[in-house]
């Protein structure tokens, strides 16, 4: 006979509802904000803002898709779109022939800059207004405590294939 899974307590229960409705309300205004500012999808956003904050620009695609936990088929694809705009590069590495490099370019810099003030002001607005700046310590403690604990046996999109291992 198995036995049933301890239950939430409400507390438990409450936190859940509260993080996963914070999540379905926030991530559609700031998608809304990318695209209109700077038509781009909030995969695509993730990518180019990690290439900006990469000292010289460029990633391993893997490295990026392991980044922003999404499968390296479908990153791949984004940054085929990416660069059909001009605001990424793609080449094969220069340490690894199996491996591809993603640079962003002046014109995915550009982007970046017009995006980001209203992607702040939104993330500002919707999350953090109504937070003390201890309560956004605190949020960040434990939603990295949470991320680190799920990295610990991250899903398939976010592991290294056994080749790069």
């Amino acid at each position: 006979m198995t036995d049933a899974p301890q239950a939430l307590t409400p507390t438990q229960l409450g936190a859940y509802f509260a993080f996963t409705e914070v999540g379905s309300l926030l991530r559609p205004a700031v998608e809304r904000q990318l695209r209109d500012a700077g038509s781009l999808s909030y995969v695509q956003f993730q990518l180019l803002a990690r290439l900006g904050d990469a000292p010289d620009g460029s990633q391993r695609m893997t490295d990026l898709a392991d980044g922003v936990v999404y499968s390296r088929s479908g990153l791949t694809y984004q940054a085929q779109l990416l660069d059909q705009r001009g605001l990424v590069t793609r080449s094969p590495s220069p340490d690894d022939e199996r491996s591809t490099v993603v640079a962003i370019t002046d014109a995915g810099r550009d982007v970046l800059a017009a995006v980001f003030p209203g992607h702040i002001e939104a993330v500002r607005g919707l999350l953090f207004a109504p937070l003390s700046d201890q309560d956004v310590d605190d949020l960040a403690r434990i939603l990295g405590r949470v991320s680190d604990h799920l990295r610990a046996a991250p899903p398939r999109s976010a592991r290294r294939s056994r080749a790069e291992r």
